[in-house]
């Protein structure tokens, strides 16, 4: 049987995709407040994750793992 995946690896996952996740996906993923969310990417962005905000075509706030390139 496969692992589960923690709510920390759920996050970065979603983060990973093409389109990136808004607070409201996260949320539904890993049933937190969005304080708690915010306070997760804080927390993976300490850890040297670097994760990239912008806009989806409705507006709304949407976080993206960024590509670093070297």
């Amino acid at each position: 049987m496969p692992a589960t995946l923690t709510k920390s690896e759920t996050i970065q996952k979603l983060l990973a995709r093409k389109d990136g996740a808004s607070i409201t996906q996260l949320q539904a993923a890993t049933a937190w407040q969005p304080h708690s969310i915010r306070a997760a990417l804080s927390g993976l962005r300490k850890k040297g994750i670097s994760i990239d905000r912008g806009t989806n075509s409705k507006g709304a706030a949407v976080y993206r793992l960024t590509v670093e390139t070297s």
